[in-house]
């Protein structure tokens, strides 16, 4: 196989990114399981409020990002927007906390498809550990993850239109009954934002957005980057963000502002999508988003999955891995070498977490992807400074000062902001002890460093090569 072997061309097009984008989000797990602990542990019946104003942020980060993404097509597209920008040692920096980003993520969403596949087949007589369901779903993702992009977004398309139209139909229901009192917009209003934690609520709101900014990561195998991968952006950032402020406006309408942090501080909170849904609906409704929750959960570990395989395949060409994960399959055109040690990683990683006894949910979820979000917003405001240095060296590129400077500047600021407030309440997040919450943040910088010192070292062995880290890749 060529050591230059080119990811599919012109395999996906708009539609098919945002699939990839909005599973890896995974709607129904975030409305069922993340956004009822946002309101229990943050804001409470603010949580739409918070919502909207993560959308504002990310629409504005998109802005640079995306007039970036019109000039440089490349998979691995955290490290080669830092490294065009900020210079290739940044780009090193960027490119070993992405790939620490996207494995810890899919690595940590085994814990919970494990746990939620247990519980759901567990009451139709499938019995079995938590662990030997996350096994069955690595092996199903490795498979897809070997074949051909279209594979898995054919697949990724029929799991999420499904997760959309159940969780709106319960969405419609409420509101047209009104509710438990009525359709109040009490939720967007100020008081309601600033109450219980509202810190808290917004930084669980931006987890449920992570994947969003993958986009460009399939710009070798968009039909036509520079068009395609901005559409995709925007289209994604808008579905994901509107979704989510109509499904938890109608969550808090159809418990009642008044009552809901008495019902969920008494009941398990991931049980209260569907206790709404069996007093809206009907239990079909209930039994069907169960199911479709472990079709979510497994849906955003195939998008992190192809994410993750995408960067060794990247990191593997650029010199910044070993040479041999910068190969394609000869009738795929995938990543398959990225795939499968993205697979072998995840096997060592969870079954480290078997082994030890660790809870799925409490231990290998929530300490993976809250790792996962805290690297994705420190590379997302990375990626912002990044984008005004490589618009001030390449001027003639983009003659909006918004797109160049103005919003990249703003949404850096505010991420940075975010990323400080995440670090200083890691603990809350993860519901670890201070010392693993810690040393589990130490691993941002550790992955930094090292990505730093390998991207130096190939500056001694080859300063050419290096001078081209993070080039468009679609001519």
């Amino acid at each position: 196989m060529s050591q230059t072997g080119s990811l599919r061309r012109n395999a996906l097009g708009v539609a098919a990114i945002t699939f990839f984008v909005v599973s890896a989000a995974a709607p129904l797990t975030a409305v069922a399981g993340g956004y009822p602990i946002a309101m229990l542990l943050g804001n409470g019946a603010g949580v739409p409020a918070a919502v909207v104003l993560t959308t504002l942020i990310l629409l504005i980060f998109s802005v640079g990002y995306t007039a970036m993404a019109r000039h440089i097509a490349n998979a691995g597209s955290f490290f080669a927007f830092t490294a065009r920008g900020l210079g290739g040692v940044m780009g090193g920096s960027a490119a070993y906390i992405a790939v620490l980003a996207y494995n810890t993520m899919q690595m940590g969403l085994y814990g919970l498809f494990g746990a939620v596949t247990a519980g759901v087949l567990g009451e139709y007589g499938l019995v079995a550990p938590w662990w030997v369901w996350a096994l069955i779903a690595m092996a199903i993702v490795g498979v897809f993850g070997y074949m051909k992009i279209d594979l898995s977004a054919k697949v990724l398309a029929v799991l999420v239109i499904a997760e959309y139209i159940a969780v709106l139909i319960l969405d419609l229901a409420i509101v047209g009954t009104g509710g438990d009192s009525g359709n109040s917009m009490v939720s967007f209003t100020y008081d309601a934002f600033m109450s219980g934690s509202p810190v808290i609520g917004m930084l669980l709101c931006f987890a449920a957005f992570m994947g969003f900014e993958a986009t460009t990561i399939y710009s070798e195998e968009a039909r036509d980057p520079g068009r395609t991968v901005p559409r995709a952006t925007y289209a994604s950032v808008l579905i994901i963000g509107i979704f989510y402020a109509i499904s938890t406006w109608a969550m808090v309408n159809g418990e009642g502002a008044d009552k809901l942090m008495t019902t969920l501080g008494g009941m398990d909170p991931t049980t209260f999508i569907f206790a709404l849904s069996e007093r809206y609906v009907g239990g079909w409704l209930t039994t069907i988003m169960s199911l479709l929750l472990i079709t979510s959960v497994f849906a955003a570990l195939l998008a992190f999955h192809n994410a993750a395989a995408r960067y060794f395949y990247v990191l593997g060409r650029e010199g910044l891995l070993p040479a041999s994960l910068g190969q394609t399959h000869d009738s795929h055109q995938s990543p398959h070498l990225g795939s499968i040690l993205q697979t072998v990683l995840a096997l060592v990683v969870v079954g480290i977490f078997i082994v030890t006894g660790q809870d799925p949910v409490l231990g290998l979820f929530a300490w993976l992807t809250n790792l996962a979000t805290l690297s994705v917003i420190t590379l997302m405001a990375l990626v912002s400074f990044a984008v005004i240095a490589f618009f001030r060296k390449n001027p003639g590129l983009e003659p909006s000062g918004f797109k160049s400077g103005i919003a990249p500047l703003i949404g850096g600021a505010l991420l940075a902001i975010i990323g400080v407030m995440v670090v200083v309440h890691f603990p809350d997040l993860t519901g670890a002890n201070k010392a693993i919450a810690y040393g589990l943040v130490v691993l941002v910088p550790i992955a930094a460093l090292l990505g730093a010192f390998v991207a130096k070292q190939l500056k001694q062995q080859s300063g050419a090569r290096f001078a081209e880290l993070g080039a468009h890749q679609t001519e």
